[in-house]
């Protein structure tokens, strides 16, 4: 078995779990989060409650900064052979492209190194999920092209869902359109979104209140994720752990996963879900 000698980074849009913020493994690049003239860095400084009371209080919708290149170029100086940026998805972000950029700016200044970015096509615990695959892959012994290939195949098969109590932050960044963020709020409808194969957002199913939309997703991915027992299912939640709870308890009595682990938001992810959003991928 070769040596094991890796670094995963992962942007702040990741969730990462106390055992990996003690991980020397990995290291979170953040972004950063404005509110009107209010600037939060999103990193272990990051303060939820603080934040979402900005966001309540403004009539304008939040905004987030991604990486500078030079953030990810900083972040690839390590003695580690390999290195993996896992990035939130390139549809919703410029935090890929910066990524690369980074990586380029990086091999350019100190000649040939192992980094893969990785488009996670996800967001949040999307992220988390792939940051854990490459290191476990790593800690099998795989190459690093091998490692490459896996995580490649591992994110064509992740899918993403969650349910918000507001699409207003998305319509208004562009993530959706018009209509559907009007339908939702006007009727109170709860509409069931993912991700697609490219890492867009689309609208899966709708539900009548939050209660009954959290059960159509836990059906929905159900349905729709094949080797339950192979699979770590990973839910995040925005100021809500008690929804969170009831989300996993529902997963737990209906599905039959390796793992099911719960976090709550880090600074973007809170931006774009809104209080008492709910995350689930798989």
């Amino acid at each position: 078995m070769r040596k094991v000698s890796y670094k995963i980074i992962i942007d702040s849009c990741g969730e990462l779990p106390e055992e990996l913020k003690q991980d020397s493994h990995f290291e979170s690049v953040p972004l950063t989060l404005r509110v009107d003239d209010f600037e939060m860095i999103d990193d272990s400084t990051f303060d939820q409650k603080l934040f979402l009371k900005k966001v309540a209080e403004s009539p304008n919708v939040p905004k987030s900064a991604c990486p500078s290149p030079e953030a990810y170029m900083k972040a690839c100086q390590t003695d580690a052979e390999d290195v993996f940026i896992v990035t939130l998805s390139a549809k919703l972000s410029g935090s890929y492209n910066s990524a690369v950029l980074g990586r380029e700016l990086y091999l350019e200044e100190a000649g040939e190194k192992n980094i893969y970015v990785v488009n996670s096509r996800s967001a949040s615990v999307g992220q988390t999920l792939i940051g854990k695959k490459a290191a476990e892959l790593e800690e099998a012994g795989y190459s690093f092209s091998e490692v490459v290939k896996r995580i490649e195949q591992f994110t064509d098969e992740m899918r993403t869902y969650f349910v918000l109590e507001s699409l207003e932050t998305l319509r208004k960044a562009g993530r959706l359109s018009n209509l559907k963020a009007f339908v939702a709020g006007k009727l109170q409808i709860k509409p069931l979104m993912g991700s697609d194969p490219e890492g867009g957002i689309v609208q899966l199913a709708t539900g009548r209140g939050m209660k009954k939309t959290l059960d159509l997703l836990v059906n929905y991915a159900i349905d729709h994720t094949q080797n339950q027992k192979e699979k770590i299912l990973a839910i995040s939640h925005c100021n809500c752990p008690e929804r969170a709870a009831q989300v996993k308890e529902r997963f737990e009595q209906m599905g039959e996963f390796k793992e099911i682990m719960v976090l709550n938001t880090a600074g973007v992810s809170t931006l774009y879900a809104g209080d008492g959003g709910i995350i689930v991928t798989v």
